[in-house]
C-alpha cells in the first residue's frame, strides 16, 4: 500500500486541534494532561516489564533500551518519549498536532535528550523500523483504526515489540471515562468520544489481520488505596504488547 493510500487515512484534523491547544501546558502535572502524568508511572511500569520479558533483560538494568530504537506514536509533549529515551532507546517521536511537536522539542532540549520529533502522518513519514513501537492511548482518536494499526505493523522491526494502550468500550468507560471525568475537569471536554473506543477482542482482530499476536491485556484501574494501578479489570481502560510469531 502506498503512503499516498495511508496519509489521508488515520489523522483527524479536530482531533489533531484538539490536542494542539493543550500543548502549552502539558507538561504541568496539574494541568489539563493531569491524568496522563498520573498514568505515566503505570504505563512505563507495564513497558519496562515488557521489554525485560521480551528481550530476556536484567530487570536491574537502568538502560534496558540501550542499542536499541524507539518510536512513540501519537507522542504529544514527550510524556512517555523521554523516559523511552533514559531507558536507552534512540527515539523518535510521531504527532499529529504540529503545536505538540514543538513543545516536546523544547522540553526535551531544555532536558538534554536527543529525541527526533516529527509531525505529521505516520505512513507517509518513511522512518524505516524500530525495536520498540508504542502507541498509548491514541488509536481510539484515528479516522481508520485498520489503517493506523498497519501503519505500527509496518513501523515494527523483525523481532520487535508493540505496547497499546486505550479505553474500553464499555458502559462503565462511557460513564466514568466520557460524562463522569469530562463533566468535572479531570479530562478536557471532547477528549473522548466513546463510539470511538475498541474492545480488546477488536484490537486482537486488527493486529492479527497485520500477522502480529496480542498478548494477555492489563488493566488500568483505579482504588483509593492504590491510585491508578494495573489490574485484572479491563472495563476501562487497558495496555497490551503485540510481536509477530
Amino acid at each position: 500500500m502506498s503512503n499516498a493510500t495511508i496519509q489521508p487515512a488515520t489523522i483527524r484534523a479536530e482531533e489533531a486541534s484538539h490536542f494542539g491547544k493543550l500543548a502549552a501546558d502539558w507538561w504541568d502535572p496539574k494541568g489539563s494532561s493531569a491524568m496522563l502524568h498520573r498514568l505515566n508511572p503505570v504505563r512505563l511500569g507495564f513497558i519496562r516489564e515488557a521489554v525485560d520479558r521480551h528481550w530476556h533483560g536484567d530487570a536491574s538494568t537502568l538502560r534496558p533500551l540501550a542499542g536499541r530504537r524507539a518510536l512513540d506514536v501519537g507522542c504529544g509533549a514527550g510524556l512517555l518519549t523521554e523516559p523511552l529515551a533514559r531507558l536507552g532507546a534512540a527515539v523518535t517521536g510521531v504527532d499529529a498536532a504540529h503545536e505538540n511537536i514543538a513543545a516536546a522539542t523544547a522540553h526535551a532540549q531544555g532536558s538534554r535528550l536527543v529525541i527526533d520529533y516529527r509531525a505529521g502522518e505516520l505512513g507517509a513519514l518513511e522512518l524505516g523500523t524500530f525495536d520498540l513501537v508504542t502507541a498509548l492511548e491514541v488509536i481510539e482518536h484515528v479516522a481508520d483504526k485498520a489503517a493506523f494499526v498497519r501503519a505500527l505493523a509496518a513501523s515494527l522491526a523483525p523481532g520487535g515489540l508493540m505496547v497499546i494502550s486505550t479505553p474500553n468500550r464499555t458502559p462503565q468507560a462511557d460513564l466514568l471515562m466520557v460524562r463522569g471525568a469530562e463533566l468535572v475537569g479531570a479530562i478536557p471536554r471532547g477528549t473522548h468520544h466513546w463510539d470511538d473506543f475498541i474492545t480488546p477482542d477488536e484490537l486482537r482482530e486488527l493486529l492479527a489481520a497485520e500477522g502480529l499476536v496480542m498478548g494477555q491485556p492489563r488493566g488500568i484501574v483505579f482504588s483509593p488505596v492504590k491510585g491508578l494501578h494495573l489490574g485484572e479489570n479491563l472495563a476501562l481502560n487497558y495496555i497490551v504488547t503485540a510481536a509477530r510469531t
